[in-house]
C-alpha cells in the first residue's frame, strides 16, 4: 500500500526536526580542480548561503545523488529490487538531510492529495549556477524542471520551464518584493532578494509557476549544478550524445587542462577552445557539465540547453542505476562524499525513503523528457518567450493527472535527444 505521510508545515510556526536546529542555508561547494565543480580555482573563498525561515534546519549531508534517488532522475528502485532491504538501505544513507520549506503557498492543499503519497507526485527542480555569484539574495535559477510521477507511480517525466517565459510575478512579502511581469526565471532572484535567500526564491518561483500552469507541488529542490562534478567523477563517466557540434563559451585548454577562461587568461599562456564533438562519448565531469550549460551557441539557445540537462540528469540515472552504485552501500557512501552541499531539499515532510518506496515501479527506462513549445523559440514580442497552446494543454495534463493519455496522443511532445 502507499505510504501515508504528513506533507506540509501546519502552520509558520511548526516546529523543525527533533534536535536539529534551524539555520541559513549552507555555502555551496568549491572545487578542487580546474573543471566546472562549483567555482574555479582561484576564485575566492566560500561565501555563506542567505538566511531563512525557521520551518526547517540544517541540511548535514544533501547530495545530488540522493535528490536523484528521491525523484526519480534514478529511480533505482525497480520490482526486481529487495523492496525491504533498500528501503532500509536509503533510509540510512539519506537519515541526516534536513528540509526546508521551498514551497510555501505553492504546495498542495489537503484537496490535492498533499497530506498522502497516494496518487500523482509533482516536484519543483531548480537548477543555480553558482560558479561566479555566490550570494543568496543575487541568483536567478536558469534551469525549471517539472518532474511528474503520475499516481499509478510507475512513469516519470520532465518537463523543463523555458528561463525566458513571460510570467506574472506575485507580490512576495518576506523579500518585499511588490509583484510584476517579467522573465520566468527572474522569480527566484526577486524571492530571494533582501533576505529571502534560496528558500525565498523557491518559494517565489514555486507560486509564480502555479499562477503560470495551475500545478501545485509535493515537494522541490535547489541544485547547485556545480555539485554535479563530483558526482560525476565519482560514477566515472557519464555517455551524452551531442546533437551538435558546439564551441564552449565558458572553457579552455591550457597545457592540455580544461580551465575557466577568466583563469586561463591570468596564464598568459596559449588558449585552445574546448569543443564538444558531434556524436556519443563517455564525458568527465567537467566536460558533461561544460556541455550542458552551453546556451547561446546552439541553434534553439535554451530549448537545446534543456534537452542537454535533461540529457545529463538521464545519462546520470543511467549510471548509477546500471553500476549498481545505488544499491551497494560502499559505493553510495562515495556518491555521499563526492557530492556534499550541492541541494537544498523539500520533500514536504515525507521521509525519503517512504517517498522512494512509493515510487518503487518506476526504473531509469520510464524516464521521459518532454519539450516545451516544440523544442524551438515562441517569441512574444516583449523580448520573452509565450508558452504556445500545446505547451499549457500539456501543463493542464499534469495537474489532472493525465499526462500519459496526453502524450500519447501528442508523441510530438517527447524529446528524441538519447
Amino acid at each position: 500500500m502507499p505510504v501515508q505521510a504528513s506533507r506540509r508545515p501546519s502552520s509558520p510556526g511548526s516546529a523543525a526536526p527533533s534536535g536539529r536546529v534551524a539555520a541559513a542555508i549552507p555555502a555551496q561547494p568549491r572545487s578542487s580542480g580546474g573543471g566546472p565543480g562549483g567555482r574555479p580555482p582561484g576564485s575566492g573563498g566560500d561565501r555563506a548561503g542567505g538566511g531563512g525561515s525557521k520551518k526547517r534546519t540544517r541540511r548535514k549531508d544533501p547530495l545530488w545523488a540522493r535528490l536523484t534517488v528521491v525523484f526519480g532522475a534514478v529511480l533505482m528502485l525497480s520490482s526486481g529490487v529487495a523492496i525491504v532491504g533498500s528501503k532500509v538501505l536509503i533510509g540510512q544513507a539519506t537519515g541526516d538531510i534536513a528540509q526546508r520549506n521551498l514551497l510555501g503557498d505553492a504546495g498542495k492543499s489537503d484537496a490535492e492529495g498533499g497530506a498522502s503519497l497516494d496518487g500523482p507526485i509533482d516536484m519543483l527542480l531548480l537548477g543555480v549556477d553558482a560558479r561566479e555569484r555566490w550570494a543568496a539574495d543575487d541568483v536567478r535559477s536558469d534551469s525549471i524542471i517539472i518532474l511528474h510521477i503520475p499516481a499509478t507511480h510507475d512513469q516519470a517525466y520532465l518537463i523543463s520551464i523555458p528561463r525566458d517565459t513571460e510570467a506574472q510575478i506575485p507580490a512576495f512579502s518576506k523579500s518585499g518584493y511588490g509583484g510584476g511581469t517579467g522573465k520566468i526565471n527572474a522569480a527566484f532572484q526577486a524571492g530571494a532578494a533582501n533576505g529571502g535567500g534560496w528558500e525565498g526564491g523557491a518559494q517565489l518561483m514555486a507560486q509564480t509557476i502555479k499562477r503560470l500552469t495551475g500545478i501545485s507541488f509535493d515537494g522541490a529542490a535547489i541544485i547547485n549544478f556545480g555539485g554535479f562534478k563530483n558526482v560525476i567523477d565519482t560514477l566515472g563517466t557519464v555517455r551524452i550524445c551531442v546533437s551538435q557540434e558546439v564551441k564552449s563559451l565558458h572553457m579552455s585548454y591550457v597545457d592540455g587542462k580544461p580551465m575557466w577562461n577568466a583563469d586561463a587568461k591570468k596564464t598568459g599562456k596559449s588558449r585552445t577552445p574546448v569543443v564538444h564533438k558531434k556524436g556519443c562519448q563517455e564525458m568527465e565531469g567537467w566536460a558533461a557539465l561544460d556541455y550542458s550549460r552551453q546556451r547561446k551557441s546552439l541553434r534553439n539557445g535554451d530549448y537545446d540547453r534543456q534537452a542537454n540537462q535533461q540529457q545529463l540528469i538521464k545519462a546520470m540515472a543511467k549510471k548509477a542505476t546500471d553500476g549498481g552504485m545505488l544499491t551497494n552501500p560502499a559505493k553510495l557512501n562515495q556518491l555521499t562524499k563526492a557530492a556534499g552541499k550541492s541541494l537544498v531539499l523539500d520533500t514536504g515532510g515525507a521521509k525519503i525513503e517512504d517517498l522512494i518506496f512509493t515510487m518503487r515501479g518506476v526504473t531509469a527506462n520510464e524516464l521521459t523528457m518532454l519539450k516545451t513549445n516544440n523544442g524551438t523559440f515562441n517569441a512574444n514580442g516583449n523580448n520573452t518567450e509565450g508558452l504556445n497552446e500545446e505547451t499549457m494543454a500539456m501543463f493542464r495534463a499534469v495537474k489532472q493527472d493525465k499526462l500519459a493519455e496526453f502524450v500519447f496522443t501528442h508523441p510530438e511532445v517527447i524529446s528524441t535527444r538519447k
